[in-house]
């Protein structure tokens, strides 16, 4: 057994795949469903829960929660980073991170405009922390223009008229792009330009492990180029809640008292850690099954739903799948509808009934993400919903 985890008592049999068999789905109906809204919704496994109620305990606001000291210890080496703190949430690992490297109000960061910091999580930095965005334009594969991130920096600080760029905040995977995966060049020439203007790299690693899955790189060969991290473990890595932040040790001794101002102590966290062991050590090399399953039904919408849908195979890096609805016969959120509804129709045409749930994000396109709860079968059922609300809406048009 891995010394990370002599802590968790787990059972000797079905440690590898403890993601599998995670009870019943959380529709009860007669239908199979697959629920592709997003890698939020996996729930842990039996192995897992058992980890959970056997954790050893403590209270970690005074930092003697073993469960937890093993947890932020394993994850420091797997950042090849110093020190790591477990904080309930992504957004709140984010925002202590910003909070850390921003410390004086009124400072500015510098962030695409699709990232999820500045869209999703409320602009947490400048309506808690006081930090101004200033936003550069993410390119389709997540990326930014060297040249345009360079001419975003504050150079006439400290005129009274100017704030004072402070941090760089890249997403790796990028969520809002589809999933894309930063290139190790690019991470180096922005780690480049930052040295030169002496600023720190935060990176949003929510889909961290995706994108070292993708490049077959570690970690720490990804986040070398950053100061530090906010890695999910609630996402593809299947634990029921929680992140780790990562950086230097004078960085989490800072962010320790900014997660308790912000309500993110917790005491007897162990019960959360466990699952996190879990999700850092047996869940990372199975992110694989999701991008062969997200690309396989990106090829099937291709070859059997084109043109009624459009989707760029080749742009399917991981476990993200945006594609479009390319016809006039249906809306976004009515193709959704129609995908997580199950008609008498269906089933004596197909012999079952798929329920597959997908999420609308703007005008006609959709997303899809694949998970620990959705298998090869699923896709291919999912695939062959898609077709069969394709084919029916083509013939009411006829």
């Amino acid at each position: 057994m891995r010394s990370g985890l002599l802590l968790l008592r787990l059972p000797a049999a079905g440690r590898r795949r403890c993601y599998r068999g995670s009870g019943p789905r959380a529709e009860t109906g007669p239908h199979r469903v697959v629920d592709l809204r997003s890698d939020t919704v996996s729930r842990p496994g039996a192995a897992m829960r058992a980890a959970m109620g056997s954790a050893a305990l403590g209270d970690d606001v005074y930092g003697e929660d073993p469960t937890v000291n093993e947890l932020q210890r394993r994850a420091a080496q797997l950042f090849g980073m110093e020190a790591a703190l477990f904080v309930p949430t992504g957004t709140m690992g984010n925002l202590i991170s910003v909070m850390c490297h921003c410390w004086e109000r009124g400072t500015e960061l510098i962030v695409g405009d699709q990232a999820h910091i500045h869209i999703f999580e409320q602009g947490g930095g400048a309506q808690i922390a006081g930090v101004h965005s200033r936003l550069v334009k993410n390119l389709p594969d997540g990326t930014f223009d060297l040249n345009e991130l360079e001419s975003s920096i504050r150079h006439d600080y400290p005129d009274p008229h100017i704030t004072k760029t402070s941090l760089i905040c890249l997403e790796n995977t990028h969520n809002v792009k589809g999933g894309r995966v930063l290139p190790l060049p690019f991470l180096q020439e922005v780690r480049g330009l930052a040295d030169t203007y002496k600023l720190p790299i935060h990176m949003d690693g929510a889909r961290l492990m995706n994108a070292a899955v993708a490049l077959r790189v570690q970690a720490s060969d990804i986040l070398r180029h950053c100061d530090s991290v906010s890695l999910c473990l609630s996402k593809g890595l299947g634990s029921p809640v929680g992140s780790i932040i990562g950086g230097r040790k004078d960085f989490i001794e800072r962010a320790v008292r900014l997660r308790k101002v912000l309500g993110g102590g917790m005491r007897q966290a162990g019960v959360l850690a466990a699952a996190g062991l879990i999700s850092i050590s047996d869940m990372v090399d199975r992110l694989e099954e999701d991008h062969r399953n997200a690309r396989t039904f990106a090829q099937g919408i291709k070859m059997h739903a084109t043109p009624f849908c459009k989707v760029d195979v080749d742009t399917v890096e991981t476990n993200i799948l945006l594609f479009t609805i390319n016809s006039p016969l249906a809306t976004a959120e009515e193709f959704c509808r129609r995908m997580g509804e199950v008609s008498e129709e269906e089933v004596a045409e197909t012999g079952h009934g798929v329920r597959v749930l997908l999420l609308p994000i703007y005008g006609h396109i959709l997303r899809a993400v694949w998970h620990l709860d959705v298998s090869e079968e699923d896709t291919r059922l999912a695939l062959g919903k898609l077709q069969f609300v394709v084919n029916k809406l083509e013939q009411r048009s006829t």
